[in-house]
């Protein structure tokens, strides 16, 4: 399996950006974001997702990953494909084609799923998993397992609904998500979850300090940038800097002690269950 190291160190927090915007691109590869490149999924997510106006569905298309590789400097070339379908070898090679270092299947159930899509990849990109499914939460421990599997992220707004939670933010502080990184960790592989904005951000339905506070509490190094980055959204001028204040304020977090990132915990629930 291709090695992906963080560009900020063995230790470092890894960040991952979905975008068909050329100049945004190479703004996040400046600002040392290590992953950047296109979402490819479309199938089911009408279904999931239509009743949620506030959720997202890409318009982005695989021919539109060659002009966003050319942007990038250091960062890796990524593409979230569709879930397993019986089209998924045709999506990868085009994927590989258009130069995808990383590969990410979102929305799989079982640990079949997950061994047909690797052994599809075969070895020629780094393969990271979306777990969105409470079928794929119950069954995480043998599927961080799986070998050929480079990370696991949780998908917090499609776990959410299938697991009929209120918000997405309930599950952060849920035992659901607690189990899930610990097997995750467990297995040796990084984890992640969500993502992240600029913590100046003053538009976001909860304190975006809360959010940062949980990721040291459930090990988590992997985040994607948020598209409500900034109140006024994701553009290139905002990157450099904001994502100088996104990692301080990781560390900032990291330096707490365990009691205090149990407080901010019970913080973000009550201010979830008021939402």
């Amino acid at each position: 399996m291709p090695s992906l190291s963080n560009r900020n160190g063995a230790a470092g927090f890894r960040f991952t950006l979905m975008t068909d915007d050329a100049e945004l691109a190479g703004a996040a590869d400046e600002a040392g974001v290590d992953c950047v490149g296109v979402d490819l999924e479309r199938l089911g997510k009408h279904e999931r997702q239509g009743a949620h106006p506030q959720l997202r569905i890409s318009d982005h298309r695989v021919e539109q990953l060659p002009s966003v590789r050319a942007r990038l400097k250091q960062a890796r070339a990524f593409a979230r494909l569709n879930p397993l379908n019986p089209d998924s070898a045709g999506e990868i090679e085009r994927a590989l084609e258009a130069g995808a270092d990383v590969l990410m299947l979102p929305y799989f159930r079982t640990v079949a799923e997950v061994e047909t899509f690797v052994h599809l990849v075969g070895g020629r990109a780094f393969v990271s998993l979306l777990l969105e499914t409470a079928a794929a939460a119950d069954d995480v421990a043998a599927i961080a397992r799986v070998r050929g599997v480079g990370e696991i992220v949780v998908g917090l707004n499609d776990l959410s609904l299938d697991l009929g939670r209120s918000n997405q933010f309930t599950l952060l502080v849920s035992p659901v998500l607690e189990c899930v990184a610990d097997e995750v960790r467990a297995a040796g592989l990084p984890f992640g979850f969500g993502g992240l904005a600029d913590p100046a951000n003053d538009a976001l339905p909860v304190p975006p300090s809360l959010v940062y506070a949980q990721y040291p509490r459930l090990g988590a190094t992997r985040a994607f940038v948020a598209r409500k980055f900034t109140a006024t959204g994701l553009r290139p001028g905002d990157l450099l800097q904001g994502l100088v204040r996104c990692r301080a304020e990781l560390g900032r977090w990291q330096a707490r002690s365990r009691k205090e990132l149990e407080a901010a915990r019970h913080e973000l629930a009550a201010v979830a269950d008021a939402w």
